[in-house]
């Protein structure tokens, strides 16, 4: 404590995060009581608290009630989704789509001119600006915008931080999505779960959220990650009319499987609220790489959004936007997209259907390419045994936020013939191992 100095806030944090730096305080170190550090420093109380709210505010101490202020570990990125490629077990833990039913881009842009683009240029091709406008009209209220950003996660940060500042706490369905709660955490921001069923975010629930003051709400309309949930068109009233209350909350609404979703969209975006976004990603039907989301939003969102894409000019690669116009120019890749659909569907069916027969209930899903399976023991034991018998699945504890789950996610994209029945066979045997 006799290294820290400083007579006002900004001193004594400053001095702080010198010490965090240097290494003398470490990860988890406690920081001395507020009216300790007063005393040794000749300084109001209110001023070491104004310097710990400083670095709380940074993320670079957590505050812990009576517990005090303590150092916080550095971010890291959290657990990602993707293969794992040094593992001999079979994959269901991936996330990913087929790579067999993805467009191959080459053979559409045969002959097709790439002109690379210069600084100061439209920022947004004219055939893929007109494609958006046609996805998004049904769905949106008047007035609305488009912009591009580099898929659905970068488009959630980008929005977050637009509108939100360090702390401000974000509602979220739980279990969530990896990629919406680690944008949300590294942006500072506060997730706070909210309970789903299969029909998405449960209202009473969200209800309490905005009474406690929550600033944005992030919610999945369909094919939900990691449940597979969608929004009925009850639902989407019931959350509609929760929202209207709460005029000045942002609305961020992840529709990132709609290239490849069974679900009608049901919009929960009231007329009073003022700023809200709709997203919509290629890269579940087009492939992982292409890294590019459609986004709808009011106009003073999108003048924040542009503002937050200046410094990186702009704009999304317009090579990357010839690539996406060709593949949803093209005849040939929407039959690929409607086969690639059905395929996802019979999957997940097929996989519900090997479960039940087994007696392993499941979170019945409406779209994606996840199941999502409630365990009645540990988890990670049930994870443990499945590994034993040569699979790979998805803790569900990875996708908590408030909640805890004993559950498994497991992605049925690449099954092969016959493994679904194997899978619900060797998991209902380790359901009943002791």
């Amino acid at each position: 404590m006799s290294k820290i100095s400083g007579t006002t806030a900004i001193e004594i944090a400053d001095c702080i995060r010198a010490l965090v730096q240097s290494g003398d305080y470490a990860p988890g170190a406690a920081l001395p009581p507020v009216r300790e550090l007063a005393e040794t420093l000749g300084v109001n109380r209110n001023t070491v608290a104004a310097a710990y709210q400083r670095l709380t505010k940074a993320g670079l101490a957590i505050a812990q009630g009576r517990l005090g202020t303590s150092i916080a570990a550095p971010p890291g990125a959290g657990e990602q989704e993707g293969m794992s490629t040094d593992s001999p077990l079979i994959d269901l833990a991936h996330g990913n789509p087929n790579r067999d039913w993805l467009p191959d881009a080459s053979t559409l842009l045969a002959g097709r001119p790439l002109k690379s683009a210069l600084y100061g240029e439209a920022a947004i091709l004219p055939a893929l600006r007109e494609c958006g406008r046609n996805w998004f009209a049904p769905d949106c209220p008047p007035g609305w915008e488009l912009e591009l950003t580099h898929g659905a996660v970068d488009g959630i940060e980008r929005l977050a931080v637009a509108h939100l500042v360090a702390g401000d706490k974000v509602a979220v369905e739980d279990p969530c999505f990896l990629g919406s709660i680690n944008a949300l955490r590294l942006g500072g921001m506060r997730a706070v779960g909210v309970p789903i069923d299969e029909e998405g975010m449960q209202p009473q629930a969200l209800a309490r959220a905005l009474d406690d003051g929550v600033r944005a709400v992030l919610l999945t309309p369909r094919a939900g990650n990691p449940t597979g949930h969608s929004l009925s068109s009850r639902r989407a009233d019931e959350l509609r009319r929760v929202l209207s209350a709460y005029p000045n909350v942002l609305v961020i609404v992840d529709d990132h499987f709609a290239l490849l979703t069974e679900s009608p969209y049901y919009s929960v975006i009231p007329a009073s609220t003022a700023r809200w976004a709709v997203l919509r990603s290629v890269c579940k039907g087009l492939g992982p790489d292409m890294r590019l989301a459609f986004v709808a939003c009011d106009a003073e969102t999108a003048t924040r959004l542009r503002t937050r894409l200046a410094p990186g000019m702009t704009w999304v690669s317009r090579l990357l936007q010839t690539i996406v116009g060709a593949c949803l120019g093209s005849a040939e890749v929407r039959a690929q997209i409607d086969a690639a659909r059905a395929a996802y569907a019979a999957r997940r069916t097929e996989m519900c259907a090997a479960l039940q027969a087994q007696g392993i209930a499941v979170f019945q899903p409406s779209g994606g390419l996840n199941v999502w399976i409630p365990v009645a023991r540990d988890a990670r034991d049930v994870a443990y045994a499945l590994a034993r018998k040569g699979w790979l699945v998805r803790l569900g504890s990875a996708y908590d936020v408030q909640g805890q789950s004993q559950a498994i996610r497991v992605t049925v994209s690449t099954l092969a013939d016959g493994q679904a029945q194997q899978f619900a066979k060797d998991l209902a045997h380790a359901l009943r191992s002791d």
